[in-house]
């Protein structure tokens, strides 16, 4: 695998050591969390730089559990998802590594398609939280992706933040990933409102937010869409499945 297709932050912490299975470890892993069906889950150490578990990935992604490592993982991305999802996990690491308290409360989502063994593309929906901390350091993350084909995925990256200072979280995201098509929770469910007829100020009172916090969510978007006009950002998120 080519480290230099990670992040510039991330790859500092990944390997491409795979999990012991056999270990002890692993197997109270395997006792203890909950795969759903069509989902496979990683627990990654940063502390030992490696997979310490490593469940459901052949029939998802087609790679046996005792060779998925975190650099693959990562590499098969597909390229067009690639550039977004790295920075996501560069960005989100960053911001966890300046998070002291709370940490196995703070997660992220995104919507993307993974490349399987075989080469074909599927859409997944990952889920990456904080496993384990030690003196409020970020030490073990775990994953959680599950195939959805009912998503409908366009061109713009769709993600989400999680913990006790989500706002925080995703607005620092936001602002870290300006540059890329890509959409947070937070603004289309701001946009999905505005798509529905409601105005900035009825939409401020239902989110329990100021009208000018509602426009910093909205606005923005004209300038990375590349849209002129509110009407026109609005037919974007549906050509684009932001919108259903």
């Amino acid at each position: 695998m080519d480290p230099d297709k990670l992040g510039h932050y991330s790859k500092t912490f990944i390997t491409d050591v795979p999990a012991d299975l056999n270990s002890p470890e692993a197997r109270h892993f395997k006792t203890i969390i909950r795969r759903f069906p069509d989902e496979a889950v990683y627990i990654y150490s940063f502390k030992e730089n490696r997979m310490l578990y490593a469940d459901g990935w052949e029939p998802l992604l087609g790679y046996r559990d005792d060779e998925m490592t975190m650099m693959t993982f990562v590499n098969i991305t597909a390229p067009e998802y690639a550039p977004f999802s790295n920075e996501l996990n560069d960005k989100a690491l960053m911001f966890l590594h300046n998070k002291t308290k709370d940490l196995e409360q703070y997660s992220f989502t995104i919507e993307l398609k993974k490349i399987h063994k075989d080469g074909t593309h599927v859409p997944l929906i990952t889920k990456v939280g904080v496993f384990a901390s030690e003196e409020g350091r970020v030490t073990a993350i775990i994953g959680h992706s599950q195939k959805n084909e009912s998503i409908q995925l366009g061109n713009v990256m769709r993600y989400a933040a999680y913990g006790p200072e989500k706002s925080t979280f995703e607005e620092d995201l936001n602002k870290q990933l300006f540059r890329h098509y890509a959409i947070s929770e937070k603004e289309k469910e701001a946009l999905s409102l505005v798509a529905e007829g409601f105005s900035f100020k009825e939409i401020a009172a239902r989110f329990g937010v100021s009208q000018s916090a509602i426009e910093k969510r909205i606005i923005p978007m004209y300038k990375r869409f590349e849209v002129k006009s509110l009407t026109h950002l609005i037919s974007f998120a549906y050509a684009n499945h932001i919108l259903p």
